[in-house]
């Protein structure tokens, strides 16, 4: 079976699975990497020196760069070519790691992670659209149904593969090879990406890109991303408050600048389809809930019950095989037999997964094991699962090849302001109800936060009902 594309020779459906392996490498390269620097943290100021500040940007740098480039980097994707941008990203995202690794000072490893997280931005939008383009719709579902086992692997094995890392010390490496390990597979997925990936993949050679769109995008989403990071760290200072507010003011003149715009940035029809104007909604408000459950669940073990990271990660591990197995049953039975309605299944045994968490937490308090809490993190892992695939292939499955780059971008967008907003406004809630630190006072923060995310997967739920029935 050949896939016909704009390029003159097609790729067999062979050659399309290996470009779903470099978009998988791809992911796994930046969903990790988002998540071992936390825990290197130590290591790394014992090391490079610097104050608590420095190190909170070496954490973050990644972050707010990554975020600040997607969405221009998908509309570039559609204007000059996908195949381009994702090996310059990956490319730049190899060496940049390189850079991390042999940083000589932590202002140096800043920068080193401002370009890695600004690489990552150029990288990972292309990925998906590259993907809807080389798999006809009949194989697409298919195709999808690994990146939930992935997502869900990767935030476990993150803190599994540092805290072993760390340990082992290859050659004196300490902190530094958990960048180091990135250029292996950057350079695989490269050599392998320029064999594979097609050359011709629906750009338009005759748009152009609005700059004066990109600088207020960019300068709106500056100002939102500094203050959601470093906010609750801070204790949300006056300025904190000033940037949002700005923030709202430049993404309003942004709207302006885009409706009059001949080149916008984000392409105007995918406001125009339902489905994707409620799936931001949606992907809003279950990756906040997601990444505030994430947060709270390794502060609990780690602060509250004293645990390791390396024992917090093997903790979540029935969190991360729920989440696995449903998303392969997702996307080889349920997607295509319930349609909208597995949405709704996901969401309803994830919420109660988070109650179960909730009385897991009132009952057993300081007193629990990993056994009293696999149930409850099985439960939220298979509820979370049962929507990754679908779930974009519900926003973007009727997005032309000329929308979906820009698509992707926005949704990766949504999903990274999402996951800050998440974790800044209830790791706030979480740290007010701790108060004094003690392990009951964790628990009670804890069951709080589980309610609250509970809470905004049922109005998620109600969003989901808006969209189609059935995929595009």
């Amino acid at each position: 079976m050949t896939i016909e594309l704009s390029s003159p020779k097609p790729l067999t459906l062979g050659q399309a699975w290996l470009v779903l392996v470099v978009v998988i490498v791809a992911e796994l390269m930046d969903l990790i990497d988002t998540s071992v620097a936390n825990l290197a943290g130590p290591s790394i100021r014992a090391d490079l020196g610097g104050g608590p500040m420095t190190l909170q940007w070496v954490l973050s740098a990644y972050t707010a760069a990554f975020a600040l480039g997607l969405i221009t980097s998908g509309r570039l994707g559609d204007l000059i070519g996908r195949r381009r941008l994702f090996q310059l990203g990956m490319a730049g995202f190899t060496v940049a790691s390189l850079a991390c690794g042999l940083a000589p000072s932590a202002g140096f490893l800043i920068v080193a992670r401002l370009f890695q997280g600004l690489f990552g931005s150029v990288m990972i939008p292309q990925g998906l659209a590259l993907v809807k383009i080389v798999f006809p719709p009949e194989h697409l579902r298919r195709a999808l149904m690994p990146f939930g086992p992935i997502m869900g692997l990767a935030m476990v094995a993150g803190p599994i593969l540092a805290g072993w890392l760390l340990h082992l010390d290859l050659f004196g490496s300490q902190w530094r090879s958990i960048f180091l390990i990135n250029v292996p597979f950057g350079v695989f997925a490269a050599a392998l990406g320029w064999w594979v990936l097609p050359r011709h993949s629906g750009e338009d050679r005759n748009a152009r890109l609005d700059v004066r769109g990109v600088g207020l995008l960019t300068a709106g989403s500056a100002l939102l991303i500094v203050p959601l990071i470093q906010g609750r760290e801070l204790g949300w200072p006056a300025w904190t408050y000033a940037m949002i507010a700005a923030a709202l003011v430049v993404f309003g003149l942004f709207v302006v600048s885009e409706r009059r715009s001949d080149h916008p940035v984000v392409t105007r029809s995918l406001f125009g389809k339902r489905s994707f104007v409620v799936g931001l909604l949606v992907v809003g408000g279950f990756y906040a809930a997601l990444s505030a459950f994430v947060l709270v669940v390794n502060l609990l073990l780690q602060s509250g019950l004293g645990w390791t990271p390396l024992q917090t990660g093997f903790a979540l591990i029935p969190w991360a095989a729920g989440t696995a197995a449903a998303t392969l049953l997702s996307g080889a039975v349920l997607a295509e037999k319930l349609g909208r309605a597995n949405l709704h299944l996901g969401l309803a045994i994830a919420v109660a997964g988070l109650l179960g968490l909730w009385w897991t937490c009132a009952h057993w308090g300081d007193a629990v094991t990993v056994a009293k809490l696999t149930p409850a993190l099985l439960v939220t892992g298979a509820g979370s699962g049962l929507l990754f695939v679908p779930l974009f292939d519900f926003i973007l499955g009727d997005a032309t090849p000329e929308e979906v780059g820009t698509g992707a971008g926005v949704l990766n967008a949504a999903q990274q302001f999402a996951g800050a907003l998440g974790v800044a406004a209830l790791g706030s809630v979480f740290f007010a109800r701790v108060g004094q630190p003690s392990a009951q006072s964790y628990f009670a923060a804890a069951e709080l936060v589980f309610g609250i995310c509970a809470g905004v997967y049922v109005l998620v739920l109600l969003l989901v009902g808006l969209l189609p029935r059935r995929a595009g």
